[in-house]
């Protein structure tokens, strides 16, 4: 607890290291080759065990980082202090456009440019267009402000009853434990909070008024900790938090969103999954973005917390010239069920301000789903959804599939285009 009291706002990218405990990959990593994951190179050693190592990220750390040895490269905490936030930085490592240039030197206040080394090593060096470079390195699209953007396009500022802690449905709250992220996504939700002021965790005062009103409300039985990133806090930090939540006798069910597998496979630790076994039923969301980013890392990460007993779900926003075609999402989605990950969620991106250059249109997103429903497996088919702006909440959008009644008869469209009948004489969908 002392720790929590005297370093409650200590930067997680300044926290001092400390030597990883990683155990033997998991057997099932080995049988994702076959589906197109190149096999690992190099297994590090460190306290008795071992992390992953792919080639791609081997090969970054020996040409940027010669000094850093694989142990050092599989800490977490290294990762954090030695991310990239510089154009100065950036130069060294890969070919710097004019307008990225620009983008980086006119940037103040929140979401700043960051990115973890390990997720440096999947950016394309001369591609400014390849999809993980546009999600992590700034661009002037970035300053366009379009009508019906917003700081806050969700109202989540307006659902807050106390400080941290959004309260938009009756049975869930969402609980906001940190502002950093080690990678910073150029389309965040969050854009307004993230890196702003300094990157630290919620005080802890304001943790304990957070669960004290969920405590107080016996209407929440869901909390879903978010931020930035919780997987960020140390294990004290995040314990604290899980500890005082499984603690409440009405709140069944605590998950969390966190996209540190990806960004940052190395932070799931056998010492991190050991805690959070203690909590179960615990539920964890990850984001995931286009299919580039399922290395053997992440798909060892996975392992590892699939292993510990933790459903693992997806959550993808639908990208303008990222993901925004069936064959990409297609192989994203196909990918994590190979890695014990479900397609959860696909999110239409919300309005946040200067977010026009990455939205498609809602017509697109129906045309998505709908290419992929039928002709692949269900699990595969996340939820398509609009979080509504204003806090509406999300709004399920499905490819129309009533035509309408002929008789006793609903006469539907499937998958194919072609029109199927449903006895159904007591009904009155499609009249």
């Amino acid at each position: 607890m002392s720790k929590l009291l005297s370093l409650e706002e200590e930067p997680p990218s300044l926290a001092q290291a400390e030597l990883p405990l990683v155990r033997k990959p998991s057997t099932s990593l080995l049988d994702l080759n076959p589906n197109g994951l190149a096999p690992p190179v190099q297994l590090a050693r460190a306290a008795r065990a071992r992390f992953v190592v792919s080639q791609t990220s081997n090969e970054f750390r020996k040409r940027h980082f010669p000094g850093v040895k694989t142990a050092e490269w599989n800490d977490w905490r290294w990762q954090n202090r030695n991310r990239i936030r510089s154009l100065e930085q950036l130069e060294r490592m890969i070919r710097v456009t004019d307008e990225e240039r620009a983008a980086i030197a006119r940037h103040s206040g929140p979401l700043p440019i960051g990115v973890t080394p390990y997720y440096m090593s999947l950016i394309d060096t001369q591609n400014p267009q390849q999809p993980l470079r546009l999600t992590t390195i700034p661009t002037l699209a970035e300053f366009d402000r379009s009508p019906g953007e917003e700081e806050d396009p969700l109202g989540e500022d307006g659902h807050s009853p106390v400080p941290g802690l959004v309260h938009r449905y009756p049975d869930r709250v969402l609980l906001l434990v940190t502002n950093f992220c080690s990678v910073y996504c150029r389309y965040c939700t969050r854009a307004r909070l993230v890196g702003a002021s300094g990157e630290r965790a919620l005080r802890k005062a304001d943790i304990d008024r957070a669960i004290e009103y969920i405590a107080a409300t016996p209407a929440v039985r869901d909390c879903l900790i978010s931020g930035g990133d919780p997987l960020s806090l140390d294990e004290e930090r995040l314990e604290y938090v899980l500890s005082r939540l499984r603690a409440i006798p009405h709140l069944e069910f605590i998950r969390i969103g966190t996209k540190q597998p990806v960004v940052q496979p190395m932070r799931v630790t056998p010492s991190l999954t050991k805690m959070l076994r203690r909590y179960h039923p615990l539920w964890m969301s990850l984001h995931f973005t286009h299919p580039d980013e399922v290395t053997p890392e992440v798909a060892e990460a996975c392992g590892r917390l699939a292993d510990a007993g933790i459903p693992l779900g997806s959550q993808t926003v639908l990208l303008k010239g990222v993901n925004d075609d069936v064959a990409t999402l297609k192989k994203l989605f196909h990918k994590l069920l190979t890695i014990r990950v479900r397609p959860y969620y696909l999110y239409q991106c919300d309005p946040i301000s200067g977010s026009a250059h990455f939205r498609t249109s809602v017509d697109k997103g129906l045309e998505l789903i709908s290419q992929m429903r039928g002709y692949t497996t269900g699990y595969a088919v996340p939820n398509y959804v609009v979080d509504a702006p204003g806090g509406g909440g999300k709004i399920a959008m499905l490819p129309d599939a009533v035509i309408g009644r002929d008789g006793d008869d609903l006469v539907l469209r499937n998958f194919r285009g072609a029109e199927c009948r449903y006895p159904d004489p007591d009904g009155t969908l499609g009249k």
